[in-house]
């Protein structure tokens, strides 16, 4: 069996003034995270719409409350962290691809916030159990509005961190790749289950998806040659 070498990244060498070269050119997709914050928080708190289309479907009144699935939809936020972080530590190519996937379908969500404003009227006016999970659900629905919900950014940050595993060298098992696939499925359909997306979020997370992989994933085979050359000069090839 040949086990692969992962390949850290010294960021102890890190230094402004290497932003563009190749070993940390990389880090400059950071910046799109507090691009997005900010236009998040326009559209979700600054800019408020005279009215919203609500999403819904004959499904969603079919799919019951559960508050259990509260876990796998929490569980979004360490599963989209911990794959940008482990493919920023460790393959920087995968996480290139994932920055750019990202970057294609935020962006693309928000837009569709903005020309079709949306919401969804579906949670529970009152839950039949009372638990540490709807207690929980009730504060986060005070928390989190209603609206820009269609499509779907857990569903869409979801298939971002899952390609990005199967991207990477170091999750290239059928095992890996089935428990991350797994793992994006259950977040997705959690949104549902916890009243927090229509079924119509999810599919329209899907073509979004789909437009996003064509640039991140598309020609794969004519990225990263700028850090393997860097690569290659540091090896004395």
């Amino acid at each position: 069996m040949i086990v692969q070498r992962t390949e850290l990244v010294d960021y102890r060498r890190f230094r402004f003034s290497r932003l563009n070269t190749p070993e940390f050119e990389h880090l400059r997709y950071l910046l799109f995270w507090p691009v997005y914050g900010l236009m998040f928080l326009t559209v979700e708190r600054l800019w408020i719409r005279d009215g919203y289309t609500p999403v819904h479907c004959a499904l969603d009144d079919a799919i019951p409350f559960c508050e259990y699935f509260l876990i796998p939809y929490l569980f979004w936020f360490v599963f989209l962290v911990g794959v940008i972080l482990y493919t920023l530590l460790c393959d920087t190519e995968a996480f290139k691809r994932m920055m750019r996937f990202i970057i294609v379908s935020y962006s693309a969500a928000i837009l569709i916030y903005i020309l079709f404003p949306n919401c969804q009227e579906l949670r529970p006016a009152a839950f039949e159990r009372d638990n540490i999970f709807t207690r929980f659900i009730a504060r986060f629905y005070q928390f989190d509005t209603n609206t820009n919900v269609c499509p779907s950014i857990h569903v869409i940050g979801s298939v971002a961190a899952m390609l990005a595993a199967w991207d990477s060298k170091h999750f290239g098992s059928a095992g890996w790749r089935a428990a991350f696939g797994v793992t994006a499925f259950l977040i997705s359909v959690s949104t549902v289950f916890i009243k927090q997306h229509s079924v119509l979020d999810l599919l329209a997370a899907v073509p979004v998806c789909v437009l996003a992989y064509f640039f991140a994933y598309g020609r794969k085979g004519t990225r990263g040659k700028g850090e393997t050359r860097w690569k290659r000069k540091q090896s004395g090839i």
